[in-house]
């Protein structure tokens, strides 16, 4: 049987808000259930979901269901299942259930495919974080607390993008700072991220390494992540 819970003295309002918060920013799934369309909108239909200071928000094509919806300011269910931790892991089985109006609120030009796109924001009015046997109602209040801005979501899909996407970039930092040939880097990962340090592992013609490189100070959103990691990186191995 399933139940569902406010606020009782073993739940922290904070540490759920936490949790709703990193798997708005960190998705495996995700489902948007618009008033008077017929069918629920995917991801594999460019919702482009991002987690913008508590409030999901949506980058899509100018004729897709979501950006008619937010010029009509349609209500909505967006359901997103977690892609914290690792595939298998206990916290892939919560889901966020969040309830809201869509909103038009501005524009952005993709350079890649000179294409306008439409930004739509889900206005919450609700919000519930369900794990195995228990539901959770999450404090609006606590939801959209500055606390939550740099959360574990994106520190995971930050450590994933850098690792899938900028190995070629990690091998060049590596070779700089270490005085390393870039060919002689067999690979590099990062192996731990937090707002405060970075901890990289790499191979090179040498055997393999680690390093904990401490930022100059603590990042306090995405934005000065990433500006701190550059930063760490290119000190920090020197």
């Amino acid at each position: 049987m399933t139940t569902t819970e406010h606020h009782s003295p073993e739940v922290d309002p904070r540490l759920v808000a936490a949790d709703a918060r990193s798997i708005l920013a960190c998705p495996a799934s995700v489902s948007l259930v618009i008033e008077g369309e017929e069918h629920a909108v995917g991801e594999d239909e460019q919702l482009g979901l991002t987690d913008h200071r508590g409030t999901p928000t949506f980058l899509c094509p100018a004729d897709s269901p979501v950006a008619r919806a937010g010029a009509a300011h349609s209500s909505a269910l967006l359901t997103v299942t977690s892609g914290l931790g690792p595939r298998g892991g206990p916290e892939r089985q919560h889901t966020l259930t969040l309830a809201g109006r869509l909103e038009r609120t501005g524009y952005e030009h993709c350079e890649c495919c000179d294409e306008v796109r439409h930004v739509v924001s889900l206005d919450l009015n609700f919000v519930l974080l369900a794990r195995p046997e228990r539901q959770l109602r999450v404090s609006l209040d606590e939801f959209r607390s500055r606390v939550h801005h740099l959360n574990r979501g994106h520190l995971q899909r930050s450590v994933e993008h850098a690792n899938d996407c900028h190995q070629e970039e990690l091998r060049q930092a590596i070779g700089l700072g270490t005085g390393t040939r870039p060919a002689d880097v067999v690979g590099v990962r990062i192996a731990r991220l937090s707002p405060a340090d970075v901890k990289i592992q790499w191979v090179d013609s040498t055997g393999a390494h680690e390093q904990v490189i401490a930022f100059a100070r603590t990042a306090r959103d995405l934005t000065e992540l990433g500006d701190m990691l550059r930063r760490g990186l290119h000190a920090g191995l020197c």
